[in-house]
């Protein structure tokens, strides 16, 4: 079945701000990604915390349709986003008929549960400042190494106060001191970092201090 006729079948057109799926729904049916930006977030003593953005190409809400479990979180559209929305019984005659499929969903969600493993690190730090840190060295690992050995990473302090669950004006301070130093240049985009050995060394000699 070609790519457009499935869309007639199961795609969906969404708005900017429309809820996909609330913490708590019924999860039977995850979703493909063809364009826009989806936020996932969580909700917590009052607050939301942004887990993830889903790029397009991408696919989510897949644990809950694979467990048989409410969903664990909420997604959001960020802008105008177009969806395939795959029910349980359209999600298993894709894994049957397509090797190639089955494959990249073991590849991706290993890859999940390595940034989710990660994220548990982040919030477990008492101290805003190696949380802020840390969430750039995550941000890292999926930015784009420049010519010159640099790293631009594609966020904001909104999202990055969000992701690691510390108040903006705290994480505002923290890019501000690093970008004194050096350690961090602030672009219109994001965020340039120099050297990432450097933010590394930034963050040891943080928690050495809390340590002493």
């Amino acid at each position: 079945m070609s790519e457009d006729k499935l869309f007639d079948r199961v795609g969906r057109v969404c708005a900017s701000g429309e809820i996909l799926f609330r913490d708590g729904d019924p999860g039977d049916t995850m979703y493909v990604l063809r364009s826009g930006r989806v936020r996932v977030f969580k909700e917590a003593n009052g607050r939301e915390k942004t887990l993830a953005f889903i790029e397009a190409g991408d696919f989510f809400g897949e644990m809950a349709l694979l467990n048989n479990k409410p969903r664990t979180a909420s997604a959001e559209c960020v802008e105008e986003t177009s969806v395939l929305v795959i029910d349980g019984k359209t999600f298993e005659a894709m894994l049957r008929g397509n090797a190639e499929i089955a494959v990249r969903m073991i590849q991706r969600l290993a890859k999940r549960l390595d940034q989710a493993n990660g994220l548990v690190g982040v919030l477990m730090q008492k101290d805003p400042k190696a949380r802020v840190i840390l969430g750039l060295e995550r941000a890292a690992e999926s930015g784009t190494v420049l010519e010159d050995g640099s790293v631009s990473v594609n966020a904001d302090e909104e999202s990055l106060a969000q992701q690691v669950g510390v108040s903006p004006e705290d994480v505002h301070g923290v890019l501000q001191r690093m970008a004194r130093l050096g350690i961090i240049e602030v672009e219109d985009s994001g965020f340039r970092i120099p050297n990432v050995m450097r933010l590394h060394e930034f963050l040891e000699f943080l928690q050495s201090r809390s340590k002493g």
